[in-house]
């Protein structure tokens, strides 16, 4: 049975039109990227994991990276976790490759090394949520599936004056429904696409080019001057803010110190130079900290650029100490290894810490 209040919103468009304005002017605009040479799934589910929460742009030289390393499912299930992370290096959000990985090894495991056409099991595999499903199904095998994330709720927000708040988890469910009426059954992947290229381009958070918008005669939002209220989303929840020490190691044999994170949590499995916070040791006595973590003599040390790095729900500002010691330097921990600057080439850093080594001295 179709949703009453999904109808009310797509009866006001005139649906066959808008498809062919939107898929028309997609197939003649559409950026030129990498994950468009083909319909590959297993391409289109790489690109999709790396677009969540990061842009374009950014993506464009990791995608390309990450498929000259893993170019087909077996060769990135049959990876080393730390190769995988290292990949992956920079886009942030790491659980995101881990899932990738987890989800590849199962489908070709289960599914002969094929990524699955049918809706159930493709989003049952871990990390495959409603809106990759979709583009999947959609991009890849031509399904007419949703794929609904904020670029196309923002679009149809406007469109069809949507004015439910797109940060409650049950508003998807009103989009969802809505594309399943609008979406073309002859070329699901250019409209869906459609969509999220309409979000990127033109129908923009703030600012709009309605002007030169290929939809603007469907669009509600614009024919009552509403647009840049739209789409509503209550406010973030407050961030937070957290100072560390992060201590940069070096010994007489050009060695330094590098721990590894938890196996769960914030930033899992990467590495990064030692991190403590300045309410444990304070500032006079870093150096005393390390002499006894360490068992060295510290010779020198040196402040360098704090680095800041913001986190979706949280701020880093990272006091960067480097030091020089006299002797050679231990692992303390099981978690740590010794480390010249070339050494490090193979550990992912967290992008914070990338920051730290590229002020080495």
């Amino acid at each position: 049975m179709k949703d009453e209040e999904c109808l009310n919103y797509t009866s006001t468009i005139n649906i066959p039109q808008f498809r062919e304005d939107l898929i028309t002017w997609f197939e003649k605009e559409q950026r030129s990227l990498p994950w468009r040479e083909n319909r590959d799934p297993y391409r289109v589910w790489v690109s999709e994991i790396m677009l969540q929460q990061t842009k374009v742009d950014t993506v464009i030289p990791y995608f390309k990276n990450f498929i000259d390393h893993f170019p087909t499912l077996t060769a990135l299930a049959d990876a080393n976790e730390q190769e995988v992370l290292k990949a992956w290096e920079g886009l942030g959000y790491y659980s995101r490759a881990r899932n990738l990985q987890t989800a590849v090894k199962e489908v070709v495991e289960h599914y002969d090394a094929k990524v699955p056409d049918d809706p159930k099991q493709l989003g049952d595999l871990k990390g495959v949520g409603p809106y990759t499903k979709g583009a999947i199904l959609s991009i890849a095998y031509g399904v007419p599936e949703p794929a609904v994330d904020g670029n196309v709720m923002r679009v149809l927000s406007r469109i069809l004056l949507i004015e439910e708040d797109i940060a409650k988890p049950k508003t998807r469910k009103t989009f969802e429904a809505a594309v399943r009426e609008l979406i073309s059954s002859e070329n699901p992947s250019a409209f869906n696409q459609g969509l999220m290229e309409l979000g990127a381009l033109i129908c923009t958070p703030k600012n709009p080019s309605c002007l030169l918008c290929p939809v603007q005669e469907h669009c509600i939002a614009f024919r009552d001057g509403v647009e840049q209220s739209l789409p509503i989303k209550k406010k973030k929840t407050k961030q937070s803010f957290h100072t560390y020490f992060a201590l940069v190691v070096e010994d007489d044999t050009g060695k330094f110190i590098l721990e590894q994170r938890p196996d769960q949590g914030l930033l899992a499995q990467l590495w990064q130079f030692p991190m403590v916070k300045p309410d444990e040791i304070g500032e006079n006595h870093i150096a005393a900290y390390v002499e006894e973590k360490f068992d060295v003599k510290v010779s020198d040390v040196k402040k360098l650029e704090t680095v800041k790095h913001v986190f979706s729900h949280l701020t880093w500002f990272l006091e960067v100490r480097y030091m020089r010691v006299k002797g050679n330097l231990q692992a303390a921990d099981d978690n740590m290894v010794l480390v010249t600057e070339e050494e490090m080439a193979p550990y992912p850093l967290p992008v914070s810490h990338q920051n730290i080594y590229k002020q080495l001295p």
